[in-house]
């Protein structure tokens, strides 16, 4: 019993380091306590990555801090916007809304409009 409880504490702490939260402005994503959210995409020009912007209500002190980050604030590569839509399910949202909106380029961007269940 000892040695299953050890092996498991082991297996336990070289798979834990691995692990990093989410975060949007200093605040982890399981803490964010608003109602209604919004996701939008940013693809990146030279790599084949896409960054996530999310907003809750947070007065941010640049677009920077709208982006999905890890702990050590980089910022997290998603798949694509449906790859987080998907990922805010497991904190409680599901989708709501999805529009569209004009940048200065006159490029359409989705916006997703997320609520919690």
């Amino acid at each position: 019993m000892k040695t299953l409880f050890t092996t498991a504490a082991l297996v336990a702490c070289f798979a834990l380091p691995g692990v990093k939260a989410q975060t949007v402005n200093g605040i982890r994503l399981s803490e964010i306590k608003a109602d209604v959210i919004e996701l939008r995409a940013v693809e990146s020009t030279f790599a084949d990555k896409t960054w996530i912007e999310l907003e809750y209500g947070q007065k941010p002190y640049d677009s920077a801090d709208l982006y999905i980050k890890d702990d050590d604030g980089k910022k997290i590569a998603f798949n694509s916007a449906i790859d987080a839509v998907n990922k805010m399910k497991s904190y409680g949202y599901e989708l709501f809304q999805v529009y569209s909106s004009r940048n200065v380029k006159d490029d359409s961007k989705a916006n997703y409009v997320l609520k919690r269940k």
